[in-house]
Parts: structure tokens; sequence; C-alpha cells
């Protein structure tokens, strides 16, 4: 196959980008000689082809649509996939939908956006291949927000994600559909992703258990990168203990990610749950409360939360971590500029880095976004607009300063958790807000309402640490979580204490979806 080849004004265009001066007679020379150096090019697109394009199989799928049987705005598609032979039954019969920025081969994939609109992929993502090794059945996408960059869950092209709990109020983002479905009962797990908190705020606001691994803990092969230093993939659920065996399918290396980098340190996350935590040292951070956005019921059901624990014989002290509230800048800096630079003008995968990439979905994105470009959400026009600048303009180096300070960050947690097993906050500052009218909101409010809610959850995208979001109680009829964090490497100790909470804490409640027959709401 010949690729395509640039002719002078092609050659004028590059050579003005990277401000080398070329005449007339320079381009009609530089045209020859780039034209021999693509013969590796064709080479490379012939060999891909015969020995390494991947044939799409055929999956029936739905698309699915608003009313009776999408009553959350959840589902983007549904199926029902199992795998033939599957290599164990510790998922068997359980109903699993995966979060839409991750691929099931032959079913339509759309990252919440336009710009991904009508690409199916070709390959299913590790996790869906090891869910299905597992004996579970896939039923469908979750709806995500617009290329995940929202932690609100009013960003999505296919309409705003509806909280089981109050249908006005959000269910939070990215993973909100994943959240969502699992807290109505549609579902037993859900696959979301995380890269500012994307797995557990919507867990905190929908009342579920949302686990962010550690990093490179789950690869991330086959889900749409934002930028590969914060992408994470985790298990949403009813509880801490689905949550743990989820993880115990999802967990080890798959040799394409190159987030996983040496050696993946794989636990047993299940057989410890019910060694309870007394003598557990837990380290309440002074930094994750009070702050500017919170709301005093949800930092005071944190703190109840906590001393529950305490009353059941883990010792519970305060300690404060200044860098918490520093590393969420250091988080912004690197997810602005990183994903401007890798999801945006690197088609999603970027360059430099090994693993398996999919050239198929890239090529398609370079060739949507452009076209849809004014279609993209709020959220992702400002990362286009900031990170270009920052890349461009400033040359990377605030990026690169912010990648030489997260070490330090990283260690402030790490000092902190060599005195404490874990170290506990509120998951998000407030509970569920009410989703905005978008005929009407300003810009200002807009990005404040898709973005206010990380400062909590965003910092351990960047050091790395697992943390879990588990619900510590309601606030005027609305879940709040708390999140614990803990050792790289110790998922084990975080969810053991999870786990151990949620047994002291007891039943949550129904959300008001459960109570509602579907034709009521869609009457409503």
């Amino acid at each position: 196959m010949t690729v395509r080849r640039p002719d002078v004004d092609d050659i004028a265009v590059a050579a003005q980008h990277f401000g080398i001066t070329v005449d007339e007679s320079d381009r009609a020379e530089l045209v020859d000689l780039v034209d021999g150096a693509l013969g590796s090019y064709d080479v490379v697109e012939d060999l891909y082809a015969e020995c390494a394009a991947p044939t799409t199989p055929l999956r029936d799928y739905t698309i699915a649509e608003s009313g009776e049987s999408n009553p959350l705005g959840a589902w983007y598609v549904t199926t029902s996939i199992r795998s033939e032979n599957p290599a164990d039954d510790r998922l068997a019969g359980r109903r699993v939908a995966i979060k839409d920025n991750v691929a099931v081969a032959g079913v339509p994939m759309m990252n919440g956006s336009r710009s991904l609109e009508g690409f199916v992929p070709a390959r299913d993502a590790t996790v869906v291949s090891r869910l299905l090794d597992a004996g579970a059945d896939i039923v469908g996408k979750s709806v995500c927000e617009d290329l995940c960059f929202s932690g609100s869950s009013f960003t999505p092209a296919t309409g705003p994600v509806r909280n089981p709990w109050d249908r006005d109020r959000e269910a939070g983002g990215s993973s909100g559909g994943s959240a969502a479905l699992v807290a109505s009962g549609e579902v037993d797990l859900a696959i979301g992703g995380d890269q500012g908190g994307s797995v557990r705020i919507p867990a905190a606001f929908c009342g579920v258990v949302g686990h962010k691994p550690t990093f490179g803990l789950v690869p991330y092969t086959g889900a749409f990168p934002i930028e590969r230093t914060i992408d994470h993939l985790g298990p949403i659920a009813p509880t801490v203990e689905d949550a743990a065996l989820m993880l115990s399918v999802l967990a080890g290396s798959d040799g394409h990610d190159p987030r996983q980098a040496g050696d993946v340190v794989v636990a047993d996350y299940v057989s410890g749950l019910a060694r309870g935590i007394g003598g557990v040292r837990i380290g309440v951070v002074e930094q994750g409360f009070g702050q500017a956005s919170s709301q005093p019921e949800v930092d005071a059901t944190v703190r109840a939360a906590v001393q529950q624990c305490s009353d059941a014989g883990a010792i519970v002290e305060s300690v404060s971590i200044p860098w918490h509230l520093d590393a969420f800048h250091i988080w912004n800096v690197i997810a602005t500029d990183g994903a401007a630079y890798q999801m945006l003008d690197g088609n999603g995968y970027g360059l430099n880095a090994g693993g398996l990439y999919d050239p198929e979905q890239m090529e398609f994105f370079a060739r949507q976004r452009v076209r849809n470009a004014d279609q993209l959400s709020e959220t992702v026009k400002l990362v286009a607009l900031c990170g270009y600048h920052g890349v461009s303009e400033l040359a990377a180096t605030v990026y690169a300063k912010a990648r030489n300070l997260v070490p330090i960050a990283r260690a402030a947690y790490d000092d902190a958790l060599a005195e404490y097993d874990v170290l506990v906050m509120p998951t998000v500052p407030y509970a569920a807000t009410e989703l905005p009218d978008l005929a009407s909101i300003d810009r200002g409010t807009y990005l404040t309402k898709a973005l206010g809610m990380v400062v909590n959850t965003a910092p351990f995208d960047v050091t790395g640490h697992p943390a879990l979001s588990v619900p510590a109680g309601l606030v005027d009829g609305l879940p709040v979580g708390m999140m614990i964090a803990g050792k790289h490497h110790d998922d084990a100790t975080v969810l053991r204490v999870g786990h151990a909470f949620e047994q002291l804490r007891g039943d949550l409640g129904v959300p008001a979806i459960r109570r509602t027959t579907a034709s009521e709401f869609a009457s409503a």
C-alpha cells in the first residue's frame, strides 16, 4: 500500500513548523527525497496488513436509546457476550458493563464523544478478555463523559447520565454510566477508568464501591488513553468483596502495556478481607477536609465513619500532608499538557512508548476529532487550548517541572504511609449536585461544575497510590464516599479496611430508581 506523498506546499508547511528556510528549488528537491524516505512507510503498511492487522469479529449489539429501557441514560450499547470456553468460573453469570472508553471487539465505541462516534474496534481490551475468561457476561457499554474529561455526568454527546438516587442530579464522571448501572442493579459489576478520579467520583455520588488500583496493576491495553502516566482502569461494584474479586481477575501484566514496566505485583485480594481492622493504623488527612467546596455534612459523615473504625479497634489519628493540595496542581499541569499532547495531537496514543497501539482507532479519531471539533465538550476545549499553550508557547517546561515534582509529592504520602496503614478523607467534598441546564449555563460555571470535585481524588492518579471509595453514609438522602488510600501494591489492605467499614456501616438503603417503576420514571 502506498502512503500519501507530500507536495511542495506540504513541504513548505512542514519547514515553517520547524523554522527551516526553504526556497522553491529546495522544496522541489525535498519532495523527491521525502518520497524516497517514505518507501519504508509503504513496506510497513504492507507488512502490517499481512502480519498484524486484526479482523473485526461479528457480534450482536443494540444502540441504546433514552426512555423506559434506559431511564438513567447510562447505556450506550447493549449486548450479551460470553466466552464459550472460560478459563475459570470466578465471575460466572455476573453481568458486567464496560465503560465506553474500553474496546469490545465488534461493538461500537464512542468514548462519550462525536469525535469517535462510528468507530468499531477490532480487538478486545485486555480487561474484557480477562472478564470473559472468568465467565462474565458482557452485557453492554456504559456511557462516559466526552473523551472522559469531566467529573460530573453532563458532558456525554448522548446526553447526561442521571443519578439513581435522584434523577435530577449528576451521577459523577467520567465513569458515570458504570456507577449508575451498578447502583440501579441493572448490572452486577462494571469497568471504570480513572485519570483524575473517574472511578471513585461516580462511585461516591451513586453509593457504590469504586477502586483505583495501584498504577500499572491493571493493564490499560485497549482503553482510550488520556495521558499514559495517569491512566488507570478499575472495578466498580456493589460491595468491596465484589470489587476485590473483580480486581483478582483484572490484575497482572499482559506484556502489551508500557504502564506496566517491571514486575507487576499481584496479591490475593479476597481471602484477607475478613481479617478485620483491629490494630490497623488509619491516618485522617487534615487537608482532605474543610476545603472551599466542602459540604460540612459530608466532612461530618466521613469523620463519623472513621470513628466507627476506631470503635472497632483501629488506631485513628489526624495527619497533615500539605503536599496533598499541591499535588492537585501538579496533576492539573500533567493532565492538561499531557492530554493535549498525547490524547489530542497524538490521536490517543502519542508516540515514543512501547506496547500495543490501535492504528485503526488513531486514524479514525484523527479525522473525526477535527471534523467535529466544535461539538467537543467545553472541558476538552479548555484542555486543548490551555495544553497547546503549555506545550507550544511554554515549551512543555512546566509539564517537565511537574513531572520532576511527582517524586516529592509521592514521598509526602509515602512518609505518612510509613506511619499509617491507610489514609482516609472524603472522596468528593460534596454530595451530588443537580444536573445543569446546558442551554443556559455559562462557560465558567460549566467548567467548575465539570471539574470542581477532583481535588482529593486527582493526586493519587499522579502518585499512583491505590485508592478506594466506599459509601460512608447519606447526606439529605444522597450517598457520600469515604476514600481510603494505601501503599503502592498494597491494594489488599485498602480493600480490607473498606470491607471492614462496610460491615460496620450496615445497609446504605435503596436508590430511588429501585423504588420507581420504569413506566413511572419514563412519565416523570
